[in-house]
């Protein structure tokens, strides 16, 4: 079959149709002749004449930015752009992700009445089909989660599927997902209509320029060189694709923009004898690998390959991407997986196989956001071959960081700021997009990991734990321990382990929190961000109560729980300050603010002043030592006194453990458990690990990982940053008002924003929920994005969740909001209001009983009892 179809997709033939199609529309370009002389000067100049960068010049220019100028280096939307397939999904894993996609459709839907250009939108709608159970899960995931957020969608059978689309085989279906209001257009077109409502507003769009780089004085972007002259400018926008990596480095202070090109394959038919309806539904068979839409009455079909082909790693640039040379050999398994799916085709015959280039990020999932180290250097690029769909919706959040400081919306997850340097590595970049591509429709189970880019960055004691048994997450490049397999397991059979029911990790993991409850464990917490801030005089506590919400203020050695707020009040970072003298400090940060939290404090800190900030976080070696027998291991290898009496809660000072000097040791655990975090200089670790191990042989000590870590601080009710707080959460909205110095008269980033807020009330509370009716061993287990239900009304979504093994039950944190009944205004909620609710979680569209908690709750499981005995009551909040 498939080579009947090769035999003709080769033979010889001439077609305008492609070209035509392909072709940037010159009447309707809003592009300036490119003989005209740029401006000297102006507040932003934007690189890029696709859909990002026109996006981004269309809604600054709509909040009120005139003084904008666009650069196309060939032709505009004449890059990837005019390659793109067309697809607008809203079907997506992320909440961001799906807002974007969703405003994208709204916008895209509104822009040919706005402009007069013909943008090709058409609602087809779009099916998802499902092979598997497994697959079929994840599709009632996404699905109960575009309803809550007013994306119409269902779950149909596969006898629905073949009345929607009778071409479609539909034998090997268990289910699939409907999404009727998704739409195909013309990307090209769009971006042309969105070039021409900004040109109407006021932007000036230059094509046939290119820009050779952006010139910065200070850490502050001050213009760009063209090759046709220079332009002053406050602000620079990276919108230039697969060439922002370049773009980037070819600053006088370079920018990473981790991103790497890899190509791309779809191939177009001719129309059916019976040309298909310009509505036919797009279909997307990940389980196949492939895509399908209609094409002027022929259809249109692509996918992403388990092997890809990275490009341009050498560095190559061209002026626009030309159609890359055809492939059949490499599309084959992808046009048989259509031909399963479509048998029909094997008569069709084929105009073109297109291979353009789509780039990909090292997280298969966009960067936007200004440059850490260079202000007004904003960047928007790395779609994953999802430009169309989310080029409304970013386009307009960069706008909003540009003009208001922050966008609408929490996008910590696409942030620039969450890479570092380290993933910008060629090598890196080429082999890690090998693997983003294909995942692109690999079925993605909670809790997967990376297998490219690993071992970057890792602990002294990696190959002591290694040998333990660690098994290994990554996490900013960092390696850290998920948990330690017994020799007596199946090493193999349980990395293989994918699911989204109860893993088999579970009874590893609950021995290692039984351990931490009753004995002792070591936890290799090396991956915490770590920074010094000292001064000669009071600068470095002057600034630091300035930018920290809570009072630094304190006797050396005490250690303060505090965040780091913005103007709005909402957490930049969430993090612990211990002061080590009066004029220094030691602040310990999650893993992923490395580079977040340096440039914010960067930021805030006088140039000129005699204030240090060093990131020590490659120094210290962290071990979190975690129970009961912590203190008996502790004092024995240090013979000195560590009961509370002598070593209170949230104390830090340097001591002595076996014969390593100089170690930082901190009564706490980031779990509400009993034990130490132990920061040792990273030529003591071994020493001090092998010492540790030793000595605590005695008590029963194990190592222990990040599993159990997530697990025991849940039962605490013990937010993460990033996870559970982001930079639209207040202190107020989670129960941490003690931890802010409101009534202690002093000023810091975000005070007032939280005293307007305690005046008017919270919209929105983190609540635990403790799950009733869940089975563990028989149903799905939540992971986070669960909608949470209050009296059968939506009102939340979860925002992380693990298994309590002392409660035996399954706790989830997650935000609480109240809506108006008829006009769905969001409004003040109350403890009375969180307390008096009856509560559901929607697990893949099953809802399960739960009990709401507020925070704090008091720390009574101190034995461990059966599920049926555990009293909800018990845990009271205030």
């Amino acid at each position: 079959m498939f080579y009947q179809l090769l035999s003709v997709v080769r033979r010889p033939r001439s077609s305008q149709g492609w070209q035509k199609w392909s072709s940037a529309r010159s009447g309707a370009s809003a592009a300036k002749a490119h003989s005209v002389a740029l401006p000297a000067q102006a507040q932003v100049v934007i690189c890029g004449g696709g859909i990002m960068g026109t996006s981004v010049a269309y809604h600054l220019s709509k909040m009120g930015w005139k003084d904008i100028v666009l650069l196309e280096q060939g032709r505009l939307a004449a890059g990837s752009t005019r390659f793109c397939a067309g697809i607008l999904s809203t079907a997506r894993h992320l909440t961001i992700e799906q807002k974007m996609a969703d405003y994208s459709n709204k916008l895209y839907h509104q822009l040919e009445q706005e402009t007069g250009i013909h943008t090709g939108y058409i609602r087809t709608g779009s099916i998802f089909l499902a092979q598997t159970q497994d697959r079929l899960i994840s599709l009632k995931r996404i699905n109960s989660r575009l309803n809550v957020i007013g994306i119409p969608s269902e779950i149909i059978s596969p006898k629905k599927v073949a009345e929607l689309h009778p071409l479609l085989n539909v034998h090997d279906l268990v289910g699939a997902m409907h999404v009727p209001e998704d739409a195909v257009v013309s990307s090209a077109d769009v971006a042309l209509a969105l070039a021409s409502a900004a040109s109407q507003n006021g932007v000036q769009i230059y094509d046939q320029t290119s820009i050779l780089h952006v010139m910065v004085r200070k850490g502050q972007v001050t213009g760009v060189e063209t090759d046709k002259g220079q332009i002053q400018c406050h602000y620079f926008v990276n919108c230039a694709g697969q060439w922002a990596y370049e773009l980037g480095l070819s600053n006088e202070e370079p920018v990473s923009i981790p991103l790497h090109a890899c190509e791309h394959f779809y191939l177009l038919t001719r129309p059916w004898e019976t040309p298909l309806q310009s509505n036919t539904p797009t279909i997307v068979d990940a389980d196949g690998r492939i895509y399908i839409r209609n094409w002027q009455g022929g259809i249109l079909s692509g996918g992403f390959e388990k092997n890809p082909k990275p490009i341009f790693t050498e560095g190559k640039n061209q002026l626009e991407i030309q159609n890359l040379q055809e492939d059949w050999d490499h599309f084959e398994p992808l046009l048989s997986s259509l031909l399963r799916r479509m048998p029909e085709l094997e008569t069709m015959e084929i105009m073109k196989l297109v291979n353009c280039p789509e780039t990909f990020t090292p997280d298969m999932r966009c960067i936007m956001g200004e440059s850490p180290s260079v202000r007004g250097y904003f960047v928007l690029a790395g779609m994953n071959s999802a430009g169309l769909s989310f080029g409304g919706g970013a386009g307009r959040y960069l706008a909003e960081w540009m003009v208001h400081g922050y966008p609408s919306e929490s996008v910590w997850e696409l942030d620039l700021k969450r890479f570092g340097a380290l993933q910008s590595s060629r090598t890196f970049l080429r082999h890690r997009v090998m693997e983003v591509m294909p995942l692109l429709y690999d079925l993605k189970v909670p809790r997967w990991d990376f297998q490219t880019g690993r071992q970057l960055r890792t602990s002294p004691l990696y190959d002591r734990l290694d040998a333990q048994g660690a098994r290994w997450m990554e996490k900013h490049g960092f390696e850290r321990p998920k948990y330690f397999v017994p020799p007596d397991k199946d090493l193999l059979a349980l990395e293989q382990s994918k699911t989204f029911y109860k893993p088999d990790w579970f009874e590893i993991v609950e021995s290692e929190v039984k351990c931490c409850k009753e004995a002792v464990c070591v936890i290799d917490m090396s991956s915490f961000t770590k920074f010094e801030i000292t001064s000669t005089g009071d600068q470095a506590l002057e600034i630091l109560q300035y930018l920290f919400s809570n009072d630094l203020d304190v006797p050396v050695g005490h250690i303060v729980h505090t965040g780091m707020l913005n103007e709005g009040g909402g957490y930049e970072n969430d993090c612990s300050i211990a002061r080590l003298s009066k004029r220094s400090f030691f602040m310990i940060s999650p893993t992923d603010q490395q580079v977040h939290c340096w440039a914010w404090l960067k930021k805030y800190m006088p140039e000129d002043s005699n204030l240090i900030l060093e990131d020590v976080t490659w120094k210290y070696t962290a071990l979190n030592l975690i129970g009961p027998r912590a203190v008996d291991v502790l004092s024995e290898l240090s013979y000195a006194p560590m009961t509370p009496d002598h070593f209170p809660s949230l104390f830090c000072k340097e001591m002595s453990v076996g014969y390593a000097n100089g170690i930082r040791v901190m009564s706490m655990t980031h779990t509400g458990e009993p034990g130490f975090m132990l920061y040792i200089p990273i030529e003591y670790a071994l020493h001090v690990y092998n010492e540790v191990m030793s000595v605590g042989q005695k008590y029963g000590i194990r190592n222990a990982g990040y599993y159990a870590l997530r697990s025991l601080r849940i039962e605490k009710f013990f937010a993460f940053w990033g996870q559970d707080l982001n930079t639209l959460t207040t202190p107020l909205e989670c129960g941490r008002e003690s931890r802010v110095k409101l009534d202690k008269g002093m000023d810091f980033v975000g005070r007032d924003a939280l005293l307007q807020q305690k005046q008017n009330g919270v919209y929105k509370r983190l609540t635990m929920f403790i799950l009733d009716d869940h089975d563990t061993d028989l149903d799905l287990w939540p992971w986070w994005g669960e909608p949470i239900y209050r009296n059968g009304q939506y009102v939340g979504k979860t925002t992380s969740s693990a298994y309590g093994y002392t409660l035996e039950r399954h706790v989830c944190l997650g935000f609480v909001h109240k809506f108006s009944e008829d006009t769905r205004e969001e409004q003040v909620v109350t403890a009375d209001f969180i307390n008096r609710g009856e509560y559901e979680i929607d697990i893949a569209g099953h809802r399960f009983q739960a009990k709401a908690k507020l925070y704090p709750v008091t720390s009574l499981f101190t034995h461990k009892r059966r599920k049926d005995d555990v009293e909800l009551s018990d845990l009271h909040g205030k």
